[in-house]
């Protein structure tokens, strides 16, 4: 399992194929990116901060969690930092698996699972100002 914290821009294609998972019968990934509205307001950034080591742990926890549950060969995870204009990518979420049902399920276990485990905290910026995102309860992969 990989886990990346990084301010810097991903390539999805390139970091999937930068790994030979040996066996692997399905791939499927997600790129979050950042909105431009939320609430009737026009986004014009995201800030997202975060504490490495507690991010970093919680992230391999549920790439863990998701590879013994859906029987996944290799997980990668990659999440920017930092502030970023509307429509970059935040996140990367990678999975490879013998079978697609199981990726596909393990991938949005995942994404889920970052939505409201994972230590992030966002600030959404606008032309009104800024407000922090509030955090949802957990699902998938309590």
């Amino acid at each position: 399992m990989i886990v990346r914290l990084q301010t810097g821009d991903f390539d999805a294609e390139r970091e999937a194929q930068a790994l030979d998972v040996k066996g692997a019968g399905a791939r499927v990934s997600f790129v979050g990116t950042v909105r431009d509205s939320a609430q009737d307001r026009t986004i014009t950034a995201l800030e997202i901060e975060h504490y490495p080591e507690m991010t970093r742990a919680e992230l391999s926890r549920i790439g863990a969690s998701a590879q013994a549950r859906y029987n996944l060969q290799e997980v990668l995870i990659i999440h920017r930092h930092g502030r970023l204009a509307c429509h970059e990518r935040i996140v990367l979420v990678t999975v490879w698996s013998a079978h697609r049902a199981e990726a596909f399920a393990g991938c949005q276990a995942i994404v889920d699972a970052l939505k409201t485990r994972a230590p992030f905290w966002k600030k959404e910026i606008s032309p009104e100002g800024a407000v922090w995102v509030p955090g949802q309860s957990p699902q998938g992969l309590e």
